[in-house]
């Protein structure tokens, strides 16, 4: 019976020790992304703030677009310049 753990434990052991290894590369690899996004933040911004150009806003939420529907849709677009010289 002795030897039945001994070859679960050895059957086990690559499985777990593999496991182990992706598990904390994958963790390194996810670190440095996030501290290499937020290095390239702050330099992002001290450039920004040489220029004398206002901070990008972290969190840009942009309304949904609105779905042209019927006729208007139709009005909409014959109103439209058709070419950049009507602009």
């Amino acid at each position: 019976m002795d030897e039945y753990w001994v070859a679960v434990v050895w059957t086990l052991l690559p499985t777990i020790v593999v496991s182990a290894i992706f598990f904390f590369v994958l963790r390194s690899i996810i670190r440095s992304d996030r501290t290499e996004r937020r290095v390239y933040a702050r330099i992002e911004a001290k450039e920004r703030a040489k220029r004398g150009l206002p901070p990008v806003a972290t969190a840009v939420q942009t309304p949904a677009p609105q779905a042209v529907t019927g006729t208007q849709g139709r009005a909409a677009a014959s109103e439209s310049p058709s070419s950049a010289s009507e602009l």
